[in-house]
């Protein structure tokens, strides 16, 4: 029988993650997944080297793509709030506002997008997104909707190890979720302000330091000029 080998790309790869990951990147952080193919390649059950092999490719394909996160303004523009083949509406004053303050930072559309494509950059985008459905479960009025969106809220965000879990202390945590007893508008306060706090004093500054956000500006200023 046939034995395809465990470095052999497989077919339709390309379309998961361009040909310029795969670098050495993905071979040197993977001996482990290496030898996982060679203890399949031992084995006696084709079904399972054929599946081994697939899994550890389909990991080095995943790492690869990981690897890459690109940090650059032409991955800002793909999730822009306008769609991309309209021009981009922001000037640069508008944009150099955002140096200003987090909060000038967060009230504009293109700034929100600007700064949730750099969390991605860094795999913390579930701080913002909380803090997002955190402003908008606060416009909530109906009493009916308040205690389901309060949950869904609190098992996808703040529950221990839930799927986006931000990170907040102990005591926050355990005040969230007495308050999950009686839910009220308020009762994500104490956890909205700590991560409010953490991407103002942590994210913020490095945002602004990014390559995304002096693309950025340097895409405002040409275009002037």
């Amino acid at each position: 029988m046939h034995r395809e080998s465990a470095d052999t790309v497989p077919q339709g790869s390309n379309q998961l993650c361009p040909s310029s990951t795969k670098s050495h990147v993905a071979t040197t952080l993977l001996p482990a997944a290496r030898q996982s193919l060679s203890d399949h390649a031992v084995g006696t059950d084709p079904l399972a080297e054929r599946t081994g092999q697939r899994q550890n490719r389909g990991m080095r394909t995943r790492l690869g793509c990981l690897s890459h996160k690109s940090d650059s303004y032409n991955d800002f523009t793909a999730i822009l709030p306008d769609k991309p083949n309209r021009a981009l509406k922001l000037s640069t004053e508008e944009a150099s506002r955002w140096a200003d303050s987090f909060d000038v930072l967060l009230s504009h559309k293109y700034g929100l997008a600007a700064f949730r494509a750099f969390l991605k950059t860094e795999f913390s985008e579930e701080n913002l997104e909380f803090w997002l459905a955190c402003e908008d479960f606060k416009k909530t009025r109906s009493a009916a909707k308040l205690a389901s969106k309060a949950q869904r809220i609190f098992e996808e965000f703040i529950d221990v190890q839930a799927p986006r879990e931000v990170n907040i202390d102990f005591q926050t945590r355990e005040l969230t979720r007495r308050n999950m007893q009686e839910p009220s508008l308020s009762c994500f306060d104490q956890a909205q302000g700590k991560v409010h706090s953490l991407m103002e004093k942590d994210s913020y500054p490095r945002f602004l330091r990014s390559k995304i956000y002096t693309d950025l500006l340097s895409q405002t200023q040409r275009r002037l000029s």
